[in-house]
């Protein structure tokens, strides 16, 4: 094989091998950096703030809350990148702070990235 030929299959081979990678990197588990075996009852936002226990799909992704997040209760906006190579984005509302602070989970989809987008659920550490 010439040089010529070994670039264009290893080039041909490069466009097929990186969206296959891209697809199969989103098949992780739910897991997140949140504890979810904590007894619900037990949570407390105002206390400890808030984490994510579970990410649809995840791959490296994570979610923290300040609780000076939860207490001011405005709209913001969080990045999940965590250990994964790419970003997604998430943004909470006043209704998901004033459900945070009763310590109830809630759940919130991601931004759409790489062709795919997570569920988060976050609750009460």
């Amino acid at each position: 094989m010439d040089r010529k030929t070994f670039i264009q299959k290893s080039t041909g081979a490069l466009l097929v091998a990186l969206p296959v990678y891209s697809i199969l990197s989103c098949s992780g588990d739910d897991s997140a950096n949140g504890d979810p075996t904590i007894d619900p009852s037990s949570r407390d936002c105002a206390a400890n703030g808030a984490n994510a226990i579970a990410i649809s799909s995840n791959h490296g992704h994570t979610l923290t809350v300040p609780k000076a997040d939860i207490d001011a209760g405005a709209e913001k906006e969080y990045s999940i990148q965590g250990g994964s190579g790419h970003n997604h984005k998430v943004k909470l509302t006043p209704g998901n702070f004033a459900s945070l602070r009763e310590n109830n989970q809630i759940t919130i989809e991601s931004t759409t990235g790489g062709a795919h987008r997570h569920d988060v659920t976050v609750a009460c550490a």
